[in-house]
C-alpha cells in the first residue's frame, strides 16, 4: 500500500474539508448504526471500525471528530434467532427494547446484545457516543420530523416509486401498496404493542392520526406525538443524518447499491428534512473460517467481537480489519491459521521496533496499536502463539506445568511469572479448548510402546540414542531445536551446521514421525522442541528408550 492508496488518511482529510466546508470551526461526525437484534457479529463491528479508524485519524491530527453509534433498539423484533426459545415469537413486531432479556440480567432484548459489544469496544479502544433510537422516539425529540415526513408523505411516495426496485431484505417499505394512502410513520399498537397496524387517517393540520392493528384495536384520531411507532427505514435514516449533522457514514456494499436505502435516502435528507448527504462509501463483507470445535453461545454460530477477542489480543483484532481497503473483503481465521496471523502481526511488530517498516505498513500498525487516547495494553512477553498453544494442549491447562516448560523455553531469560506472557497465552489456551477438536488435542502415551521399540532399526535406535544422551546440553528451545534438525544430519555424515537438502529434508520428516508415533502415538503434533520441553527427560527416556521403566508423569 502507497500513501496514495492510505484510504483512512485520505477520507479523514475528506471529513475535514467536508466539515468545514459546511460551517468553519465545526466537529465533524461520523456515524455507525447497530440492530442489537441478536448476537452482534464480526460483520456488524465492521460497521463500528470503518468510520472509528476515520474519526481516530482525524483526531490523531489535533482536531475533534466526534463518533456516533445510534442503537436501532426501536426497530420491531422480526424474528427469534437461533438458539434461543421459540417462545420469543410471542413479541414479534414489538420494539426490541419491549422484548425481555433472554437471560433475565438485563433490562431488555436490546440490552443483552449490547452490552457484549461494549465491552469487546472497551478492549478494542473504540470510542463513540451512544444514541438510544428507542430513546429518541419516546422522548420527542423527532417530534417535528415525524410531522414533517407525514405532511410531506407524497413527496416521500414520488421519491420512493422514482427507485421502485423488486423486494429486498434491507428495505422495510417494500409492503407499500402504491395504490393506496402512503404513510411513512409506522405506529406501534397502544393495546398489542406490536407493528401489525395499518395507518387511517392523518389531519395534517391538527396532526392527529388514526389506525387500526392486526389484533383488532382502532385508535385514533389522537395526536401523532402521543403514538409510540418510528418513521420506516428509507425515510428514518436520512432524517438522522440531517438531526445528528452527520460527516460521514459508511455502509455495507447492500446499502450502496443503485435504488437503496442511500440512494433514496440522498434525495430525502435534503428534499424533506433540509440536510445535507453525509460522505460516504461502501465496505465489502467478513466472513469467518475455522469455527468452533462446539457451538459457540453465538446464535446460529455467527462469530462475535466477543469471541475473536478471545483468541486474538485487541490490537492484532484491529491490524486485521485496518489492513484491508474498505472494498476488500475480510476473512477472519479461527483454525491452524491462527497461529500465521499471530506471526505476521509479531513481524510487522518488529520491523516497526526496529525501524524497517516502509510508512504505510508503520501507519496500519500505529493505528491498530492504539487510538488517538494512546496505546492499546499488550502482552509484555509476546512468546510464539504456537508455543503458547502446543504448552496449552499439552498440559491441558496446568498452570504450574505450563509456568515450569515457559521457564525452560525462556531459559536466557526466564519469565518470572505467568503474567508476562498474558493476555497472549489466555488466547492460545482459550484457541486449543474451543477450536481444536478433541481428536486432535494432544494425548501422551502413559506406557512406551514396546512393539515398536522392540522393531526399532539400528538407523532408528541410533537416532534415539543420539537424542537421549545429547538433550541434558541441548535441554531449551534453541538448543532442542538445533539437535532434532542436527540428529539426521549427523547420521548422514554432514556437519550439524549443513544446510538442508531434499534427501535431508526426507530423512528429518521421517525421523520427526518416528518421534511423533513413539511419544504421541500419531504422525504429527506440536513442534517436538516444545514437547520434549513438556515431558521432561525422565519422562522422554521412559519412552523412548527399549526396556526402561516408564517414568512419572510431566514432572
Amino acid at each position: 500500500m502507497t500513501l496514495a492508496e492510505d484510504w483512512v488518511r485520505r477520507w479523514a482529510g475528506e471529513v475535514w474539508d467536508e466539515s468545514q466546508r459546511r460551517e468553519p470551526g465545526s466537529t465533524p461526525t461520523c456515524a455507525s448504526g447497530i440492530s442489537p437484534s441478536g448476537p452482534v457479529h464480526l460483520g456488524n463491528l465492521r460497521e463500528l471500525m470503518t468510520p472509528h479508524l476515520v474519526a481516530d485519524e482525524v483526531r490523531r491530527q489535533g482536531r475533534p471528530c466526534r463518533h456516533i453509534l445510534s442503537w436501532d433498539d426501536y426497530d420491531r423484533f422480526r424474528k427469534v434467532p437461533g438458539g434461543f426459545p421459540a417462545g420469543f415469537a410471542e413479541h414479534i413486531g414489538r420494539p426490541l427494547t419491549a422484548v425481555p432479556d433472554p437471560c433475565g440480567e438485563h433490562p431488555n432484548w436490546a440490552e443483552h446484545f449490547k452490552e457484549p459489544l461494549r465491552a469487546a469496544l472497551r478492549q478494542l479502544g473504540v470510542r463513540m457516543a451512544e444514541i438510544s433510537q428507542t430513546h429518541m422516539y419516546t422522548s420527542g425529540a423527532y417530534a417535528r420530523q415525524i410531522v414533517t415526513a407525514m405532511r410531506r408523505r407524497a413527496d416521500i411516495a414520488a421519491v420512493l416509486a422514482k427507485y421502485r426496485t423488486k423486494k429486498s431484505a434491507e428495505d422495510d417499505d417494500e409492503d407499500i401498496d402504491w395504490h393506496a394512502a402512503y404513510y411513512p410513520f409506522k405506529p406501534y399498537c397502544a393495546v398489542c404493542g406490536r407493528d401489525t397496524t395499518t395507518v387511517t387517517a392523518f389531519d395534517d393540520e391538527t396532526t392527529q392520526i388514526s389506525y387500526t392493528c392486526a389484533c383488532g384495536a382502532r385508535i385514533g384520531p389522537v395526536p401523532v406525538s402521543e403514538v409510540a411507532g418510528k418513521l420506516v427505514w428509507k425515510v428514518d435514516w436520512p432524517m438522522r443524518w440531517a438531526y445528528e449533522g452527520v460527516t460521514l457514514e459508511p455502509a455495507g456494499v447492500d446499502h450502496s447499491s443503485p435504488g437503496s436505502s442511500y440512494t433514496v435516502g440522498g434525495e430525502l435528507v435534503t428534499e424533506i428534512f433540509g440536510g445535507l448527504m453525509p460522505l460516504h462509501f461502501g465496505y465489502s463483507f467478513v466472513g469467518t473460517s475455522g469455527g468452533p470445535a462446539k457451538m459457540s453461545s453465538s446464535a446460529g454460530g455467527a462469530m462475535t467481537p466477543a469471541d475473536a477477542l478471545e483468541i486474538f489480543e485487541a490490537p492484532l483484532l484491529r491490524w486485521l480489519y485496518a489492513r484491508r481497503r474498505p472494498e476488500q473483503s475480510i476473512t477472519l481465521a479461527f483454525g491452524q491459521e491462527v497461529g500465521r496471523v499471530y506471526d505476521e502481526w509479531d513481524a510487522l511488530t518488529r520491523k516497526v521496533a526496529d525501524g524497517k517498516a516502509d510508512v504505510p505498513a508503520a501507519a496500519i500498525y500505529a493505528r491498530s496499536a492504539g487510538t488517538a487516547d494512546g496505546p492499546l495494553p499488550v502482552t509484555p512477553r509476546p512468546l510464539p502463539f504456537r508455543t503458547l498453544a502446543s504448552v496449552a494442549d499439552i498440559t491441558a491447562g496446568d498452570e504450574s506445568q505450563i509456568f515450569r516448560i515457559l521457564q525452560d523455553v525462556t531459559s536466557g531469560d526466564p519469565i518470572a511469572t505467568l503474567g508476562e506472557v498474558r493476555p497472549r497465552l489466555d488466547c492460545a489456551q482459550a484457541w486449543v479448548t474451543g477450536y481444536v477438536a478433541a481428536a486432535d488435542r494432544t494425548q501422551v502415551r502413559g506406557e512406551p510402546d514396546s512393539a515398536r521399540l522392540a522393531s526399532l532399526s539400528e538407523h532408528e535406535h541410533h537416532a534415539l540414542k543420539l537424542l537421549v544422551e545429547g538433550m541434558a546440553a541441548h535441554w531449551s528451545l534453541d538448543g532442542l531445536t538445533a539437535l532434532l534438525y542436527g540428529i539426521p544430519k549427523l547420521q548422514m555424515g554432514l556437519p550439524i551446521s549443513a544446510p538442508p537438502t531434499e534427501e535431508l529434508k526426507v530423512a528429518q520428516r521421517t525421523w520427526f514421525i518416528l518421534l511423533y508415533r513413539l511419544l504421541i502415538g500419531k504422525d504429527t503434533g506440536p513442534r517436538l522442541p516444545t514437547l520434549l520441553l513438556a515431558l521432561g527427560q525422565d519422562r522422554i527416556r521412559s519412552l523412548l528408550t527399549p526396556g526402561a521403566q516408564p517414568g512419572a508423569v510431566l514432572r
